[in-house]
């Protein structure tokens, strides 16, 4: 395609002659000067780029009219490589051949080739990654005009040394990272003095619709932030401003309204991230800088390894014991207290341990889990087996006994009850009179219970696993654990809500378990406390 013709009037010399010809075709000589015509084809052939162009003929003293770079403009990209966002995708239009430089990113299938549209495909997540390799080459780059904007914001709270030391090395890591302290050590100050120190458009996502609204307290409580700078992004109500709070489900499922708003991205409860869907969040996120927060990172499946990689690396942790010697925590007493089965239980939990074992085949429970997912008859039925055994163990009839004294010791405490099922919670709250919240319980009756109990300066509130994350009852100082899940996270998260410091308490968190069960092994493997830092096995493969 031939457009615009030009001349030189004076002697060309034989760099410059060829420099004309990588874009342009010489015709003849006249009496004007030496004549040549831009030439589209030849110019994307020699990847010769608009600049490039106008630059060389205003070397010549050649200027091109507006309307003529305009028209070369539209067969002649401006630039190497093009970045798009597109539904909660990123788009990599390249101009040249630039697979030798992601071919590793490619065999990864982290970029995807689209043959029909001729465009690279990833995630929004990788945006700065690939934009500074492509720029290490020299190339030129259209970056995205991301809508992020500027926040005034000053912070007003004061920091304790710990927090002030992991601020400071989330910034030594350029500005990502996962940052480990125990509940009740304040890591959401740190979060806000971190988003104060960035003053950027910034995402905030929580587990819980009550850790949403704790937030944003915190907001106004520590920074001078006004109502209009702070959106809440959840239900019905959905507002995006400089900072948004929103939850895990509302995020992955409304990514594509958010990813290209933020710089700043804060993960709370940052366990629950690698989930498949919620990981969804961290990769359809375009922000730059990255802070996750967690009591618990460590997950028992070992699938921390993709939050760490989504947000930067466990950059900072304290343990308890750390926080407690200082006194910025309550110290604590584990009382773990065993109970048999009753002669009726035994008979049925042997009788089931034998038919589970008979239906297993000796395999391990992740494996049979793997194969109910195959549609495996027999892990089917080893695996309902399995949960009437563990369905036996937690619903004791010794272990309400046990509670009953442990109760009667503790009169005059501010008491938290847990359990697994929600009928076993109920039995309990009606037996001692005590407040209850369950799954069941909507959100202004929650709310409720907890002003209520927060006022009292003794009494008992008996919750399922709602409670196990971001229940703040700072002066609650006995915990009784009647049933869990085995979980490791969940018994730190339980003992967590007990922690906060107040009127020099020392809280006191009892478990009952089941003597000869799996129970009590996964109790035994709890001893030593460290919130979920080092590597822990507590798989239930080990208990049969």
């Amino acid at each position: 395609m031939l457009l615009k013709t030009f001349y030189i009037q004076r002697w060309l010399d034989e760099n410059t002659f060829k420099r004309l010809l990588t874009f342009s075709r010489f015709i003849s000589r006249t009496e004007r000067g030496s004549q040549f015509v831009i030439d589209i084809d030849r110019a994307r052939k020699n990847k010769v780029k608009l600049d490039d162009i106008i630059s060389t003929l205003s070397d010549l003293g050649i200027k091109l009219e507006e309307n003529e770079i305009k028209e070369i403009s539209k067969y002649l990209p401006e630039y190497d490589i093009e970045f798009e966002l597109k539904d909660g995708k990123l788009l990599i239009k390249p101009h040249i051949f630039m697979l030798d430089i992601v071919k590793d990113l490619k065999e990864k299938e982290i970029l995807k080739y689209d043959k029909v549209n001729k465009v690279y495909v990833t995630y929004p997540y990788y945006y700065y990654i690939l934009k500074n390799r492509l720029e290490e080459y020299g190339l030129k780059i259209r970056e995205l005009k991301l809508d992020i904007k500027e926040l005034n914001v000053n912070f007003k709270g004061e920091l304790r040394d710990y927090q002030k030391e992991a601020i400071e090395t989330w910034k030594q890591k350029d500005g990502s990272g996962v940052i480990a302290l125990p509940t009740g050590a304040g890591k959401t100050v740190i979060g806000i003095a971190i988003l104060a120190e960035v003053k950027r458009s910034t995402l905030i996502v929580t587990f819980t619709k009550d850790q949403m609204i704790q937030w944003r307290d915190s907001l106004f409580k520590f920074t001078d932030l006004s109502k209009s700078d702070v959106g809440l992004y959840y239900s019905q109500e959905k507002t995006i401003r400089p900072v948004t709070i929103t939850t895990y489900h509302t995020a992955y499922r409304h990514m594509k309204e958010l990813s290209g708003k933020f710089n700043l991205l804060i993960i709370d409860e940052a366990h629950h991230l690698p989930a498949e869907k919620f990981k969804q969040i961290a990769l359809q996120c375009i922000a730059a800088k990255r802070l996750a927060l967690s009591a618990t990172p460590v997950r028992e499946d070992g699938k921390h390894e993709e939050l760490f990689k989504l947000m930067g690396g466990l950059i900072y942790f304290k343990t308890p014991q750390e926080l407690i010697q200082k006194g910025y925590l309550a110290p604590y007493e584990l009382i773990q207290l065993r109970v048999d089965l009753t002669p009726k239980e035994k008979m049925k939990y042997s009788s089931l341990l034998s038919q589970f074992r008979k239906l297993s085949g000796g395999k391990k429970v992740s494996e049979l889990l793997q194969l109910m997912k195959e549609g495996n008859q027999n892990a089917i039925e080893a695996m309902k087996i399995y949960n009437e055994m563990k369905k036996i163990v937690n619903l004791a009839e010794n272990k309400l006994k046990v509670l009953d004294d442990i109760i009667k010791k503790e009169n005059g405490s501010k008491i938290l009850i847990f359990t697994q099922y929600v009928e076993q919670a109920e039995e309990i709250a009606k037996k001692y009179n005590a407040y209850l919240i369950t799954g069941k319980t909507n959100k202004n009756e929650r709310e409720r219970i907890l002003k209520i109990f927060k006022t009292l300066k003794s009494g008992i509130l008996v919750l399922t696993t709602v409670g196990d994350e971001g229940l703040d009852i700072p002066d609650a100082n006995v915990g009784i654990i009647v049933t869990g899940t085995g979980s490791r996270r969940q018994f730190i998260q339980r003992l967590g809500r007990l922690l906060r410091p107040s009127n020099g308490k020392v809280a006191k968190l009892y478990e009952i378990v089941t003597r000869g069960t799996a129970e009590e092994y996964q109790a035994s493997k709890r001893k030593d406390i460290t919130f979920g830092i080092t590597s822990y096995s507590s798989s239930e493969d080990d208990l049969m």
